[in-house]
């Protein structure tokens, strides 16, 4: 293990100086007490000039611990995250609930976070923000100031302010220099105290590309063979945070005609696109899934997208809508393309309906991608692979994550969605009649690449590592 690794400093250390403060002087916290306070700084510097100006600046007796160079920004990038060139860079000032708050958004939608998380523990508040599917630890909050941010958040969002037993959502119109975009709020009561999420949506739909999300040459031939039929279902399965929503709209963008009416029914709205007639679903009022298909059908629609398909009365709209001239786009929640039928039967769909009316299955993952800066190759053990597994080919060197600067010395930087697509054919809409689900042979005969083999292909390629496909390997 190198001093880099060595070296962890918790949350507490972390805020003990600011971002703005460790970066200019190359200065990282070690440890605070009995009227001494110890800092990490650069081996080659003139430590006197810095001791004198620390002790001004803190008000500190400060001690020096010389520590290589490279090492120091090695854990300055890791432990005190850059924001995006161009977006500015906003220190996070802890005394005001109003400026805490927005710069904590600004700085979350500049890192690329998809969520902000505020929570309260018995004996700390934190704040954490997910990159590319993964959680980091950010700030920390005192007791005291917990209960000022919780409520700013709830004015924003128009939610009410003296309910602190019940969960609530809502919503948040964030506007900041050139930046507009929505952002869902959700407040749970917990054992200490209120936690909320901010989940950032990207209304700008401009950059989606079907093109560029990961198909495979094969796969997106089949897609858009479904794509392109006038009627029936085309569906995407896979769990939460898997892009399935992403891959929806990048479908109606394709389809986005003027000859078209398009409508969507969606919980939130993550993207608005112009020409396409999008509803925000409300059960409190009673606007659900159902009730707003049932209306859809009076309102003369080409393709309508239902955000999810949570239960047997969506299921069974949707199967209407298909079965009356209609192409219906929808998620679902299933380990694999194929699980989908079985999911569907379960929640009560004739197998002789659905056979008749789905069009195109799909399931997608999110697939983290090695920092192509800092990965390292090396041989492999095919002891790795899980223990049922039997690979695709031969792999005799694989890349690893390392760590550098430009990806935050996390080892990855970006994820890549992965597909399988099953387009419904004769053979397997008898398959779907006889509630058949052993169709592992006529997905070989016609060369469908299962989410195993096509996460397999980026390993082999050497864009991923094995931890970040293991999962899929282990359920085939």
């Amino acid at each position: 293990m190198n001093l880099a690794e060595e070296i962890t400093l918790s949350a507490d250390q972390v805020h003990l100086l600011t971002k703005e403060q460790a970066w200019h002087y190359k200065i990282l916290p070690k440890a605070k007490g009995q009227g001494v306070f110890s800092l990490y700084c650069e081996d080659n510097i003139d430590a006197d000039t810095l001791l004198a100006e620390l002790e001004v600046l803190t008000g500190e007796n400060i001690r020096l611990v010389p520590t290589p160079s490279p090492v120091i920004n090695k854990l300055l990038s890791k432990y005190y995250l850059k924001e995006s060139a161009g977006q500015g860079g906003n220190q996070l000032s802890l005394n005001n609930a109003d400026d805490f708050l927005i710069n904590l958004i600004r700085e979350a939608k500049s890192l690329k976070s998809s969520d902000i998380h505020v929570e309260n523990y018995e004996h700390k508040c934190r704040v954490r923000i997910r990159i590319d599917g993964m959680m980091v630890e950010r700030y920390l909050l005192k007791h005291e100031d917990y209960p000022a941010l919780i409520n700013k958040i709830k004015i924003l969002s128009n939610l009410d302010i003296a309910e602190k037993r019940l969960p609530q959502d809502g919503r948040i119109n964030f506007k900041t220099g050139d930046q507009q975009f929505d952002i869902r709020v959700s407040i749970l009561p917990t054992l200490h105290g209120e936690k909320v999420v901010l989940r950032l949506l990207n209304n700008d739909a401009t950059d989606i590309d079907l093109y560029k999300l990961g198909f495979s040459k094969e796969d997106l031939e089949n897609y858009l063979q479904g794509v392109k039929r006038p009627n029936g279902i085309l569906l995407i399965s896979g769990p939460t945070g898997s892009g399935k929503t992403t891959t929806l709209y990048a479908t109606l963008k394709l389809l986005n005609k003027e000859t078209r009416n398009i409508l969507t029914i969606e919980d939130p709205i993550e993207y608005t696109m112009e020409g396409i007639n999008q509803v925000q679903l409300k059960e409190t009022i009673g606007l659900s899934f159902s009730v707003a298909l049932k209306t859809f059908l009076r309102q003369d629609p080409d393709v309508i997208m239902v955000g999810e398909i949570r239960d047997s009365e969506t299921a069974n709209m949707a199967i209407r809508a298909a079965l009356t001239g209609h192409l219906v786009l929808s998620t679902i929640h299933t380990n694999s393309a194929w699980g989908t039928v079985s999911r569907l039967i379960d929640m009560g769909i004739p197998p002789f309906l659905l056979a008749n009316t789905l069009n195109t299955t799909a399931a997608q993952r999110l697939i983290r991608l090695l920092c192509p800066h800092c990965k390292k190759q090396e041989y492999f053990d095919p002891a790795l692979y899980p223990k049922q597994f039997k690979p695709y080919r031969v792999v005799n060197h694989h890349n690893i994550p390392q760590g550098c600067e430009k990806c935050h010395y996390t080892g990855y930087k970006g994820r890549k969605a992965v597909y399988e697509v099953i387009p419904i054919d004769q053979e397997f809409a008898l398959a779907i009649k006889n509630a058949d689900m052993s169709v592992g042979d006529l997905l070989s005969e016609r060369g469908i690449q299962t989410l195993a083999e096509n996460a397999f292909n980026l390993f082999s390629e050497g864009n991923t590592s094995l931890e970040e496909i293991y999962p899929l390997l282990f359920n085939y």
